[in-house]
């Protein structure tokens, strides 16, 4: 009998080989006490440390994105951008959250790394694509922060690329400028094709 309180496991996704967590700039000035911190951004982590339990578990791969700001970038407010300065090239808040249990062999994005390019999308500028196609990855389990920035813009590409994209809705957190981006941004994602899931929903 089926356990009433979640879904079946012919309902639940599996993991297999072609799949790969992708984690989206879960850095410290993202965080609370940031320099750009996402509002409950740091409810993100625990989720996230399940998921990369689960697959490590499967032996599948984990890719993490992160800004890696040069201290004059263009995104900043003194030189005329939208944001405070933040990530910044090997300071503290350009650093991974603590609590974050990326595995060592973790693959590592940096983006937005020149001073006159930003970059909302772990593959704009990178060559993430380059990586998970020499990898075999054909669908992205894609969490991180923020909904409506850099989770909206990385999954936009994945799917613009022929990815599937499954977004892990548990550990996701939105900036919200204005009130509702990120429910917006969710929406978005379902409409190109995104599936949604809890960690629930994921195959143990």
């Amino acid at each position: 009998m089926d356990d009433a309180t979640g879904p079946s496991d012919q309902n639940r996704l599996q993991l297999q080989p072609g799949d790969a967590l992708l984690i989206v700039d879960v850095q410290n000035d993202f965080l609370p006490g940031g320099s750009l911190a996402v509002p409950h951004g740091d409810e993100v982590v625990p989720a996230l440390n399940r998921y990369i339990s689960a697959f490590l578990a499967h032996g599948l791969p984990v890719y993490a994105t992160r800004d890696w700001h040069p201290e004059r970038h263009c995104s900043f407010h003194a030189q005329g951008g939208p944001w405070p300065p933040h990530c910044i090239v090997d300071t503290h808040g350009a650093a991974f959250a603590a609590t974050l249990r990326l595995p060592p062999a973790t693959m590592v994005i940096s983006k937005a790394t020149r001073p006159e390019q930003d970059a909302y999308s772990g593959f704009q500028g990178t060559d993430l694509d380059q990586r998970l196609r020499a990898a075999g990855i054909r669908r992205l389990y894609i969490g991180g922060l923020a909904t409506d920035y850099c989770v909206l813009n990385t999954v936009r590409d994945a799917r613009r690329l022929g990815y599937a994209v499954v977004l892990l809705t548990d550990a996701i957190r939105a900036v919200d400028v204005q009130p509702g981006d990120g429910k917006r941004a969710e929406a978005e994602m379902a409409g190109l094709g995104v599936q949604c899931i809890t960690l629930k929903e994921l195959a143990a």
